[in-house]
């Protein structure tokens, strides 16, 4: 994968899978204006399938856009390159298709050839180098509820479907109510209106710019569902142990109101496997995400403001330490409480 989230990964592992990600090396540069951070390492894929055989390797997945990578997008020459590798390996390659229209559309805004093409040609472009999708269509379908999963493999298909029957529902409508089932029809056609995608666009990369005229350090350029504040920027005091990005997402809270959700250390950090060594993400982030056709220009404003308030008693805050977790997807349901001094004392 480019890379997983965190519930894909834990579905990955929860089968005895490894969860590989391979993100292009340009991700990881917080500040740099490069178009498509959210690309796979290419070079790296093929050395990987290489290393350990194409029979070791169930599916290579590409996540449009790249959730836990800051909302990057991926080209369009990346998708097709990255579904060379699978079709020369024979491995299937699907989409983690969640946003899929907003990844079109940076494909229209920012790739060369495509500024003259529908958003509608551009998907179906992109779908044409892959075996099929999943998706939660919470976010592109544009639904409170939902989602799919797109195969174009028959046998796999009645594999899935029977799967389905026994844990879901019929493969008719696989537990959903119907009235959801015909939102998530409407919902994703128009999220294909190139008006609709603009306005998501703008919306959010008008909270990147308060945020920023506040000197709050976010990752750039700003993708189209959320902005990503750099945690261990914004609060450099707080060693990693001690979850910086948890610090400032309790802190949105307790301050301003304002829920947001911490993509770092608390998510993602687990302990070596061979060493008991704890590894930390290379990215330490928290995600503004951007219900769609909610907040006004004032409410973003004061989200901004709520940010900056934070920076400027950055010196004053201390980390969190975990009470209890769960072993699986800890973040969730998680307890943690401030450390008083240091969580070492």
């Amino acid at each position: 994968n480019n890379m997983h989230f965190d519930t894909t990964r834990a579905n990955v592992e929860a089968q005895g899978a490894e969860a590989r990600n391979l993100p292009a090396p340009e991700l990881f540069d917080l500040e740099s204006d490069h178009p498509f951070k959210g690309n796979m390492d290419v070079d790296k894929l093929r050395q990987t399938v290489e290393y350990v055989g194409a029979g070791h390797i169930p599916a290579i997945f590409v996540t449009i856009t790249n959730n836990s990578g800051g909302g990057q997008p991926v080209s369009m020459a990346n998708i097709r390159e990255s579904s060379v590798v699978a079709r020369e390996h024979h491995i299937p390659i699907f989409f983690d298709a969640c946003r899929f229209a907003e990844n079109a559309w940076f494909i229209k805004l920012r790739e060369e050839g495509y500024a003259d093409k529908s958003i509608q040609e551009i998907v179906t472009e992109m779908f044409s180098y892959v075996d099929g999708a999943t998706m939660s269509a919470k976010k592109d379908g544009m639904v409170n509820i939902g989602g799919f999963l797109a195969v174009r493999d028959p046998e796999l298909f009645e594999r899935v479907a029977q799967k389905l029957i026994l844990v879901e529902g019929f493969p008719s409508y696989g537990g959903l109510a119907g009235r959801d089932l015909e939102a998530m029809a409407i919902g994703l056609r128009e999220v294909l209106d190139e008006n609709y995608l603009s306005y998501r666009y703008h919306h959010t990369k008008f909270l990147a710019d308060a945020l920023q005229e506040r000197g709050v350090p976010i990752m750039t350029p700003t993708g189209a569902h959320a902005v990503y504040v750099d945690a261990k920027r914004a609060l450099p005091n707080i060693p990693r142990e001690e979850f910086p990005g948890q610090a400032f997402t309790v802190e949105m809270y307790l301050r301003g109101g304002v829920r947001v959700v911490e993509i770092g250390s608390l998510m993602f950090a687990a302990p070596d496997p061979g060493t008991g060594e704890m590894k930390f993400p290379e990215m330490e982030l928290v995600r503004l995400a951007l219900p769609r056709r909610v907040y006004t220009i004032s409410q973003l404003e004061f989200v901004a403001d709520t940010a900056g308030e934070i920076l400027e008693h950055a010196d004053d805050l201390g980390g969190y330490r975990i009470v209890s977790a769960p072993k699986v997807l800890r973040h969730f349901t998680a307890q943690l409480e401030p450390c008083i001094g240091s969580c070492d004392s």
